[in-house]
């Protein structure tokens, strides 16, 4: 272990681990019913599964014992209470931890340590590297899309709460702690009914505002302090993205209007950040030739906000014209005298203009298809036959399409979308261009998918010679990953997608999406299928001199794209384009990684240097020589069939349905969004979504998304005699190296004793037997490709973090599967027993708790 990580896990011990023993202690005053003898109880439970795990006890027999040993409860409905009571506790316990972590994090984190910017600015000048940086910071940024995937079971109130307690138990305040912890108690930790699209915006623009503003702010004003010349106001390093509000792929509840009142509140809530900033400037500008302008501008602003009719009164330009005009006057006037207060605003500016954060539309391509059909039946526009037309037909016809749709002949999702092209139009008007420029395609399977949306744009009054709308494809599944590349070369070789590229700077955005691609082809497969797609499609778009910017569709887990995200960046290689980094910050992510101000800070400025290091400083370390891609290709294969013969084993659907708690996902209210892009009751791995089906496994503490196959590919190119290729593969590859650290993070949180009573179960035992087999043989080739004696041992701060998350939840995940267990009792007798409703709440609750301790579980 090096010094750092040595000093950070003392920290860690010092600062979150016995302040949670003290802390704890608090909870017996909380508002609870009987809470004394809740805590207690509950300890004494946590014991009884610790204990009965290890004698291979089922959770139903760790819980009947628990309360045969330590209660005097016999009455069904009065065991449920207690359980409940516990559930409440535990998601108490999880949130002072998190408080705890937030509050440690500037002590346990080394903010100029490697990675950060200033380990980027001593390595620019030990290497004499500034004119290189200065060229690379032209056309480089990261932009963070914060997306309303449903993975934050903390409401808003909770949320502000741990910002709260963080700050208090930082300046170690034991007073406000106890007063908040009580807070806590009477706060409700579930929403009654589901949030909507409007809802679930306004959660993530309180980030924008309390976070990523402050943050940006430090990290612009930091590379513009030691490298004056090297940020371009054009290219302001750092841009966020925005889907609540404009992601309708599968949510029938975000309409036009919701897309248009997020659209205004992000405007209003940037204009009052800056209000916000320009009074609190004015307490230090007082002085002669300046207090005017400050006072102008804030007047202008507030009148922007809260005087009807000045809506569009005041426009970027004039913000940084006057903060221009104040800096002069202060350095040729006032010896520069708060200088740096004003250029931290303009550095804002330069950032999040008057539209905060891009506001991003998605569609399903199935969508696209109907609404062409639906226009070429109603309208004189297309073809009548349009719908019996061949591709290359439909292709050579929306090409040359004109005219304008009629919504009005339109009804439902239809009518939406059409007027959905018209509105980005009124966007660009009030929050500018970068308000809303991106429109992207889900299940995007070939370039008629692409030509639909251009097509679509022209048939809602938009002109081809102005259209300035960057038509981003989401490619997903393992086949459309492969097909991406033919689907790019055709599009970039007709000559209207030429002109259309040429407006956009010969820039073109490709999504590729981790979720669904882990859910189709397995862990290694679906990482190996986007690294290869990256790679060829980099080739391509050099070959037709285009600029290719991926945009990666990452979640919180390693089984979704997640883990140590910013070793992935660093470890692409030459071949692969690094113009930008893109990437969605979902849920979960955004409360653990981007949740308080330095630990955005320290994230942002993680991927700052990978995306500029790489360039700058180990151009070629990443790019993988052909005996390594062609190795790497060989485990994914195997990985994949292990994978596909887990994925058909004739139990996997009914496993998941009745021993996981996946049917209730969609109960837990915290999602506009369904669960499942169809109305059928059945299970269906095609319709079922990424999130609810890693958040399942997660939940079952299986986890199979993050390692299946990987075990059995190793084993396979060890009997092969390969092994010792794979080890030197594991130790020059950073990128092979990250995949399998975050596969040993996917494992860290796996535990099978919570399930192990299945292993003879005549329904499921042959399949958890599978699974089981599979996560033992994964671990021992992983700990043998390390040389260490347990998983992340590279990473003691977090392994220990993920200990104590998961030894304070053991309680819940067991109360969860006892339930689960009541549950199919009851079904299996057909009968109509009330409780079989107290017990489906009973595990809706327990998964709060659960994936909240994760804090990247799904």
């Amino acid at each position: 272990m090096d010094h750092q990580s040595s000093f950070g896990l003392q920290q860690f011990k010092n600062q979150v681990a016995i302040k949670f023993q003290l802390y704890n202690s608090l909870f017996t005053s909380l508002p609870f019913h009987r809470i004394e003898k809740t805590g207690i109880l509950l300890s004494l439970l946590l014991t009884n599964c610790e204990e009965g795990y290890k004698k291979k006890l089922s959770p139903e027999a760790i819980i009947e014992d628990f309360f045969n040993r330590h209660t005097s409860y016999r009455n069904e409905q009065e065991k449920v209470d207690l359980l409940f009571r516990f559930v409440q506790y535990v998601e108490r316990q999880v949130v002072l931890f998190d408080a705890l972590e937030d509050a440690a994090f500037r002590l346990v984190n080394d903010m100029n340590g490697i990675g950060s910017l200033k380990h980027l600015e001593n390595e620019v000048i030990q290497e004499s590297k500034y004119k290189q940086l200065e060229e690379r910071l032209k056309e480089f940024a990261v932009r963070l899309v914060l997306t309303a995937h449903p993975t934050q079971f903390y409401p808003g109130s909770v949320l502000g709460i741990i910002n709260d307690l963080s700050r208090a138990l930082a300046e170690n305040n034991t007073a406000q702690v106890n007063m908040y912890l009580q807070q806590l108690g009477k706060t409700p930790f579930l929403n009654k009914v589901k949030p909507t699209p409007y809802d679930e915006a306004i959660s993530l623009i309180w980030y924008l505002e309390n976070v990523f503003y402050v943050a940006a702010g430090r990290i612009l004003s930091f590379l513009k302090n030691q490298f004056p010349q090297a940020v371009d106001d054009k290219n302001p390093v750092i841009h966020m993205g925005f889907w609540p509000g404009g992601d309708r792929d599968g949510n029938p509840f975000v309409t036009v209007d919701t897309t248009m009142k997020v659209a205004d509140i992000l405007r209003g809530g940037i204009i009052k950040c800056y209000y916000l900033d320009v009074r609190r400037i004015k307490r230090r500008l007082t002085f002669k030739g300046v207090e005017t302008l400050v006072a102008d501008l804030e007047k202008e602003l507030y009148n922007n906000i809260f005087i009807p009719g000045h809506r569009t009164a005041i426009t970027k330009e004039y913000i940084l014209s006057v903060l221009n005009q104040i800096k002069d006057i202060l350095i040729f006037q006032h010896n520069g005298l708060f200088q740096h207060l004003v250029e931290n605003l303009i550095n804002k500016v330069h950032v999040f203009g008057l539209h905060f954060t891009t506001l991003d539309i998605r569609q399903d391509s199935s969508v696209h298809g109907q609404l062409l059909e639906a226009i070429a039946e109603k309208e004189n526009i297309l073809p009548k036959n349009y719908k019996q037309l061949s591709v290359e037909e439909k292709i050579k016809c929306l090409i040359e399409v004109d005219g304008v749709a009629n919504p009005d002949l339109y009804e439902g999702v239809l009518k939406d979308s059409l007027l959905t092209f018209k509105a980005i139009q009124q966007i660009q008007e009030y929050n500018g261009v970068q308000g809303c420029n991106r429109y992207i395609i889900s299940h995007c399977t070939n370039e008629l998918n692409m030509l639909e949306v251009y097509a679509l744009f022209v048939l809602s009054g938009w002109k081809r010679d102005s259209l300035n709308i960057n038509i981003v494809p989401l490619f997903e599944t393992i086949d459309d990953l492969k097909a991406a590349g033919d689907v790019m070369r055709t599009l970039y070789e007709e000559e209207f997608y030429k002109k259309h590229l040429k407006r956009l700077a010969n820039s073109q955005t490709i999504m590729l999406g981790f979720s669904d691609g882990t859910k189709d082809g397995g862990y290694l497969m679906a990482n190996w299928a986007i690294f290869k797609a990256k790679k060829e499609l980099t080739k391509i778009s050099k070959e037709h001199g285009v600029d290719v910017v991926f945009f990666d569709g990452r979640g919180g887990p390693p089984a979704r794209g997640g883990g140590k995200t910013h070793r992935f960046y660093a470890s692409m290689g030459s071949d692969i384009s690094n113009k930008e980094i893109q990437l969605t910050i979902q849920g979960q992510t955004v409360s653990s990684n981007f949740g308080t101000v330095d630990s955005a800070q320290f994230n942002i400025e993680q991927l700052i240097h990978a995306g500029v290091s790489t360039e700058l400083f180990q151009e070629k370390e990443g790019t993988l020589d052909p005996n390594e891609e062609e190795l790497i290709q060989e485990l994914s294969e195997i990985g994949l069939n292990s994978y596909n013969q887990l994925k058909n084993h004739p139990e996997f659907l009914n496993y998941l349905s009745h021993i996981s708690p996946l049917r209730f996902y969609s109960e837990t209210n915290i999602a506009s969004r369904p669960s499942k892009r169809s109305a059928s009751s059945r299970i269906n791995l095609n319709d079922l979504r990424a999130i609810p089906f890693v958040g399942a496994w997660s939940q079952l503490k299986q986890n199979i998304s993050g390692y299946f196959g990987v075990g059995a590919a190793l084993e396979h190119l060890d009997k092969k005699g390969k092994f010792p290729q794979v080890k030197q593969l594991y130790t020059n590859s950073l990128f092979f190296k990250t995949l399998m650290d975050n596969c040993e993070m996917a494992m860290k949180k796996c535990y099978f004793p919570l399930t192990e009573y299945l292993a003879a179960d005549p329904q499921y035992g042959e399949l958890w037997r599978m699974l089981f087999s599979e996560f033992e043989l994964t671990r021992r080739y992983l700990l043998q490709l390390s040389g260490k004696t347990e998983l992340m041992a590279d990473y003691p701060v977090e392994s220990l973090s993920i200990h104590m998350r998961e030894r304070i939840v053991l309680p819940l995940t067991t109360i969860q599967q006892y339930a689960m267990k009541k549950i199919r009792t009851i079904e299996e007798q057909m009968g109509k027993d009330p409780m079989k409703e107290v017990y489906e709440k009973l595990v809706v609750r327990s998964a709060f708790g659960i994936v909240n301790a994760g804090r990247n579980s799904v």
